[in-house]
């Protein structure tokens, strides 16, 4: 046990900010361009805000890269997760083009999530530089945003969620309809999920805050 709060504490006062710059898809395709990159690698304290959706007034994406469904999908860093958290992917359908939607509405659902493990207690991804997930074969055509969270919660009751968006066509899909979110909206900053001390008690149980992840 002592073990595991040297290691907490480790994290703890490791101070790695970061960006998801670079979208992955399963035919070795990387762009940064179809990503709406932050304008610095500060994380979004307030979720509760329009900041939610693809962090704080991050640049226009210049292009929108095809990806057929069922195949694979992901986000790359441009750095290593020292914070120990939670991470996700959504899907946001958009109401025209991708190039076009600002997010709003409810109109995401989530692909997939890493949460913790236990004995000893651990986040998924810490140490992490990549997360890549499976667009699911059911998801209708069309354009989205991919959107990724990590949410660092070394600081407790201060939560940090880094956050991208990129922008995607999705070919080959089905008739599926997922019940849909809105982001913000999808959680509060009360939320016993990202207000949990992880350092003392250490958690025996952890959930991803959000929906669930429709797996199609």
């Amino acid at each position: 046990m002592k073990y595991l709060a040297a290691l907490l504490l480790a994290a703890h006062t490791v101070s790695a900010h970061y960006i998801w710059t670079t979208l992955v898809t399963g035919d070795g395709t990387t762009s940064t361009a179809a990503v709406r990159q932050p304008i610095n690698n500060s994380p979004v304290t307030d979720i509760e805000t329009a900041d939610a959706t693809c962090n704080v007034t991050p640049g226009d994406a210049t292009e929108t890269v095809e990806v057929a469904a069922g195949d694979l999908v992901g986000f790359l860093l441009d750095n290593t997760l020292y914070h120990q958290g939670p991470a996700a992917i959504y899907l946001g359908q958009a109401p025209s083009t991708a190039a076009e939607w600002d997010g709003s509405g409810e109109n995401w659902f989530k692909i997939a999530e890493w949460g913790a493990t236990f004995d000893p207690f651990a986040f998924i991804d810490y140490q992490w530089s990549a997360h890549n997930t499976t667009i699911p074969s059911s998801v209708p055509d069309g354009e989205y945003l991919l959107r990724i969270e990590h949410i660092g919660l070394h600081v407790s009751g201060s939560p940090q969620f880094y956050i991208s968006c990129a922008q995607i066509s999705i070919t080959g899909g089905g008739n599926a309809s997922p019940e849909k979110v809105a982001i913000p909206g999808y959680i509060t900053n009360d939320d016993p999920s990202i207000t949990v001390n992880i350092y003392n008690p250490v958690p025996t149980a952890y959930t991803v805050p959000g929906p669930a992840v429709f797996s199609g």
